[in-house]
């Protein structure tokens, strides 16, 4: 379910996923089919993770590559489940083939 929420999404960003919901900043998103793939990919790294560990694991890795790099958007850029979603956003077909976990694969490749 895609929902459009200005206050919900934190400035600077045009999406937000919280299972099972997509949160836009703005309505005109809703046509961006790279921006819901990438939030879609989201989903179901929260749905193979069983949600609540995935938010644990998100912020916990947010807070290492923060200190790693002392910088809040390369800590952001940074964290394997984000490196997952933008390496793969513009290939629509990308969450029909992809393996379970996938995202671990990401935790040690290169930085962006």
């Amino acid at each position: 379910m895609i929902f459009i929420s200005k206050y919900l999404v934190p400035k600077g960003y045009t999406g937000l996923t919280v299972f099972p919901f997509v949160f836009l900043k703005n309505s005109r998103f809703k046509t961006d089919y790279i921006l819901i793939n990438h939030e879609k990919i989201h989903l179901r790294q929260q749905l193979e993770m069983l949600v609540i560990p995935f938010y644990l694991a998100y912020i916990l890795e947010f807070l290492f590559r923060l200190i790693q790099y002392r910088n809040w958007n390369l800590a952001y850029r940074n964290i394997s489940f984000e490196r997952e979603a933008y390496a793969n956003e513009l290939n629509l077909d990308y969450l029909k083939q992809r393996l379970f976990w996938e995202f671990l694969k990401y935790l040690r490749a290169n930085d962006f």
